[in-house]
């Protein structure tokens, strides 16, 4: 069984799918994903996205607040006060992007140092967006002590260089369709060092759509492909790849239930 370790099934675009949520979990189950997680990406839509998934026991929630929707001010009392609801396994998702946003970096550095220091309040992992920021991501991470509540660097897309450092700290790295694209030989070569037991595999669902689907609106269900993939550049089977990667899962978001 898979895990699809960040996706946002509240963005799922339900006219393109021509599905509702229950028919998407559905897909999700019989593509062999046993559990997903549900991720934040702004305080003001948390509740509602937490509200959506409540009937479903094997979809867990994070919260946060994603770099791209960080205001002039995060509310850090207001993110302690959410992200320490019993049901959240995470905080996030946070970091920093200066891809789309690069106006603003010292907001975005305040606001991830504070979810930081807030998921090790917790003691919760941290889900991490980097984008054309690896420096001070990683600077970040180690200023404020990430190593001691640990996370993942999620929908991965930068070089070895920075998953070691990541590793060194503690965490995980997760792969999502982007790593079956045509011009990603690159990000290929880091699947290959990541080693299994550090490794996650995600969809960010609805984006990022893995081939053979691309262009599509992606789903929890096409984990599977990210996982083909995986297994075959770490040349072990689908069966082991599956295995490996949900026992990472739970141990990194070590209050999710199998």
């Amino acid at each position: 069984m898979f895990v699809d370790s960040h996706c946002h099934l509240d963005r799922l675009e339900w006219e393109k799918l021509q599905l509702d949520l229950p028919q998407v979990l559905a897909q999700a189950a019989a593509s062999n994903v046993s559990h997903l997680l549900c991720v934040s990406v702004s305080l003001q839509e948390y509740p509602g996205m937490a509200a959506l998934v409540a009937p479903y026991s094997n979809v867990f929630v994070s919260c946060g607040e994603h770099p791209l929707h960080a205001g002039d001010w995060l509310d850090q009392q207001q993110l302690l006060a959410l992200a320490a609801e019993p049901r959240v396994v995470a905080v996030g998702e946070t970091g920093l992007d200066y891809f789309y946003s690069p106006d603003n970096k010292l907001t975005q550095q305040q606001a991830f140092a504070a979810h930081i220091d807030v998921a090790r309040q917790l003691n919760k992992p941290l889900i991490v967006h980097t984008r054309d920021a690896r420096a001070d991501t990683l600077a970040l991470l180690k200023s404020h002590h990430a190593d001691e509540c640990r996370g993942v660097l999620h929908c991965f897309t930068e070089d070895w260089p920075t998953a070691k450092a990541a590793l060194d700290l503690g965490f995980y790295i997760s792969f999502s369709g982007i790593m079956t694209f045509r011009n990603a030989d690159a990000l290929r070569e880091v699947v290959k060092k990541v080693p299994l037991d550090r490794l996650l595999i995600e969809t960010d669902s609805p984006y990022l759509a893995p081939v053979p689907y691309r262009g599509k609106t992606n789903q929890p269900a096409y984990v599977s492909a990210v996982a083909a993939a995986v297994a075959q550049l770490k040349d072990v089977s689908i069966e082991q790849l599956a295995a490996v990667t949900t026992d990472n899962f739970f141990e990194l978001f070590s209050l999710a239930q199998r």
